[in-house]
């Protein structure tokens, strides 16, 4: 069985970035088919993998129609709100999740690690006791970690497949 939808690429256009600015990313995919519904993408990220209510929810966007061939879109996300993350977790390594949901079926899940840290490397060594947020610069890891489930698709698609799931540790960009 087989996904009429590969995703071929995100890219982090503004990587490294301040903490606090907006995300820059780029999309592309192949569809094999043109879907009859939209893909829902969100993007997450996420401060400690032990509490998912810390999680947070930082862009969503319906796509389509899908078309067969090659598709990309450009989408610009906030940071994540500071107030939300404990500070013990700030200067810290975090996760960016991309998931991808056709028919409220999770497709695929691209993972991304964030490391954020001052600018200044002598504010690293001897961190303040108060978090300075402009001195904070994010940076993105260019290797992600790639899981794609089989899922249900249209039915004239003929890719009706079981909830298995695969996961690579490639590149996508």
């Amino acid at each position: 069985m087989f996904s009429p939808v590969t995703l071929k690429g995100v890219e982090f256009l503004n990587n490294p970035a301040r903490f606090t600015d907006a995300y820059q990313i780029k999309i592309t995919f192949d569809s094999t088919v043109a879907l009859k519904d939209d893909i829902l993408w969100k993007f997450i990220y996420i401060c400690d993998p032990t509490n998912s209510a810390l999680d947070q929810e930082l862009d969503e966007l319906l796509a389509g129609p899908i078309p067969v061939g090659t598709s990309s879109f450009e989408i610009q996300a906030a940071a994540p709100d500071l107030d939300l993350i404990p500070s013990f977790s700030v200067l810290a390594v975090a996760a960016l999740n991309f998931v991808g949901s056709y028919n409220k079926q999770e497709f695929v899940r691209v993972g991304f690690y964030q490391n954020t840290a001052y600018s200044d490397p002598t504010m690293n060594e001897n961190p303040l006791e108060q978090i300075a947020v402009s001195e904070l610069q994010r940076d993105i890891s260019t290797k992600p970690r790639v899981t794609r489930f089989q899922i249900t698709w249209d039915e004239d698609t003929n890719a009706s497949t079981d909830a298995n799931a695969s996961t690579d540790a490639e590149a996508t960009s």
